[in-house]
């Protein structure tokens, strides 16, 4: 078998690929930004102490978990059409879908990043007059955020070669995108290879400054 990555030329990449390039960088913004949103909100619960906010988020949390995120995907898109009675168009689902299962995966982020925060800084915050709400808006989610940044950003590189997992409802991701070209072109085993390349540098180029930052972080301690 011969391999011609001729045809993979510029005209080709901004009229298959880049499409769906910028769909899965948008996915992946649009899911952690939503996800961390989300996740600090059931991680607050969760820590509360109140059994009425512990229950419900710890059932959302470990259900989430518990399932392939596959099998997340094709249910929104399959049954909230049913509920809703109108259909949401597969990018949209997307979006929905990996803000929501996400969101399980920044809690338990969060949850760890507030717990290693010293309880003695909660206490000077409460002796200072502020409530539980301020303490935390002031005092623990910031260091919180800092010392789970680098775990944050490994699930974003996470999140982001799930994105690919779209291709089961229709979404026109990076991957599809090499997919209709190679399937244009009859050419799909040269364009699944260098797509598996593409994420490849694209990862792995994250995965170096995620390195980086864990390091300054470090110093800053």
């Amino acid at each position: 078998m011969n391999l011609d990555f001729a045809f993979l030329d510029w005209a080709v990449v901004s009229s298959f690929v880049l499409k769906g390039l910028i769909f899965s960088v948008q996915l992946t913004l649009i899911a952690m930004l939503g996800g961390i949103a989300l996740g600090t909100v059931l991680a607050l619960m969760r820590l509360s102490g109140r059994k009425w906010l512990v229950m419900p988020a710890a059932a959302y949390v470990n259900t989430l978990r518990s399932i392939p995120l596959v099998m997340v995907i094709l249910w929104f898109f399959l049954l909230i059409p049913l509920l809703i009675g109108r259909p949401m168009g597969a990018e949209l689902s997307a979006i929905i879908t990996f803000t929501v299962f996400e969101a399980a995966y920044y809690s338990e982020i969060m949850r760890a990043g507030i717990q290693s925060v010293p309880k003695g800084q909660v206490q000077a915050g409460y002796a200072v007059g502020m409530t539980y709400g301020q303490t935390m808006q002031l005092v623990v989610l910031p260091q919180a955020f800092r010392n789970m940044l680098p775990v944050l950003m490994t699930q974003t590189i996470i999140l982001f070669q799930d994105t690919s997992l779209v291709y089961a409802i229709g979404a026109y991701d990076l991957l599809k995108g090499f997919e209709v070209a190679g399937k244009n072109f009859n050419r799909p085993v040269e364009t699944y290879l260098v797509a598996a390349v593409v994420y490849f540098v694209i990862c792995f180029s994250l995965s170096m400054l995620v390195r980086r930052l864990q390091k300054k972080i470090a110093i800053i301690r």
